[in-house]
């Protein structure tokens, strides 16, 4: 439920309302947007039904919300959430983030190469896996800790931020030591005890779309992370499984403006994982800033044919900083177009 103030309601009656609420023991999310406030009600909220909250001044109106992602849907929040990570923000209609690396840090050269071209590129956040989940039990499974000291100093040396995977509660405190923004992979969408514990850390959260995951189990998904008060959330939209076999998933880029319609937190592309192919993740980027993404994820490597895992969806030197100049021109192109559509 929430209830929306009018737009010349005072602090003394949105105050009012809140009082109101605490005291039947349920908590409060304000969203303090252009045209007016809007205070959202958390908790056991069909004792409230009956408060007459239209007779309050200053109160507009009040609407329950019948989706079960409440803290994490756009009603309950109207404005866009900016998620910022010590100065690099993420969301909003001006700030379209890179976040480049490996998939696995196979050694300090090779992540302080990869950060190196990352930069270049025009990527602020390295990404790069110390813990890996693999199909395979002999897959390599990641350099561990060795690996995330690894990854935070190069990223320490290009002045970057931090991106990698936290696969479980039993090393969340040890990878967040290291980074700056947690991912949760694909595999783990519905781990919900993981979600609950990473939220708790108040470190923003990446989260993948499920290989099977539906747009409704995503939503609820990062419902468990915002539940604990963490309203840094990041959709990573990363592709789903379907019959088709040409890519390795399929990139659901219609994702982008249907969580961006139904949530407030940022949306990014990974078109990596999308479609599993290099040939195809340049196109897909571009596609993924005219859909509207705050940003994308992808993975790069000073030797693609040499890489430990992930070499043939990686993107060497030459052809990342191709993929960049094409994501630039695509950036330019789309707030040209948004000053045409605020001029009609």
């Amino acid at each position: 439920m929430i209830v929306i103030m009018k737009p010349e309601a005072t602090k003394e009656q949105v105050n009012a309302v809140i009082d109101r609420i605490k005291q039947e023991g349920l908590e409060v999310h304000l969203s303090e947007g252009k045209d007016h406030t809007v205070i959202g009600l958390v908790g056991d909220v069909e004792k409230m039904i009956d408060v007459p909250f239209r007779s309050y001044d200053g109160v507009s109106d009040t609407v329950k919300i019948t989706s079960s992602y409440k803290l994490t849907s756009r009603e309950f929040h109207p404005t866009d959430t900016v998620v910022d990570v010590d100065g690099v923000k993420i969301g909003g209609e001006e700030n379209f983030v890179t976040m480049a690396g490996p998939c696995s840090i196979e050694g300090l050269e090779q992540i302080m190469e990869c950060a190196r071209i990352a930069k270049n590129g025009g990527a602020t956040i390295l990404r790069g896996g110390a813990f890996k989940p693999r199909t395979s039990p002999y897959a390599f499974q990641g350099l561990e800790e060795e690996g995330l000291k690894y990854i935070r100093q190069a990223a320490d040396k290009y002045d970057m931020k931090v991106i990698t995977e936290v696969m479980d509660e039993a090393n969340l405190e040890l990878v967040a030591k290291y980074t700056d923004i947690l991912q949760i992979g694909a595999r783990n969408m519905q781990n919900f005890k993981l979600l609950q514990a990473v939220g708790k850390t108040g470190l923003p959260v990446a989260l993948k779309r499920g290989i099977s995951g539906t747009i409704d189990e995503w939503l609820n998904a990062a419902e468990y992370i915002a539940a604990t008060g963490n309203q840094k959330v990041i959709f990573v939209e990363r592709g789903i499984r379907t019959y088709e076999t040409a890519t390795r998933n399929t990139m659901d880029l219609s994702a982008v403006p249907v969580i961006q319609k139904l949530s407030h937190f940022p949306i990014i592309v990974d078109p990596s994982h999308g479609v599993g192919v290099w040939d195809y993740v340049t196109p897909m980027a571009v596609a993924g800033i005219a859909a509207g993404a705050s940003g994308m994820i992808v993975e790069i490597h000073p030797d693609p044919n040499n890489a430990w895992s992930d070499g043939q969806q990686s993107l060497n030197e030459k052809r990342y900083m191709n993929m960049m100049e094409q994501i630039h021109v695509m950036e330019n192109t789309m707030k040209e177009i948004k000053k045409i559509r605020e001029k009609i």
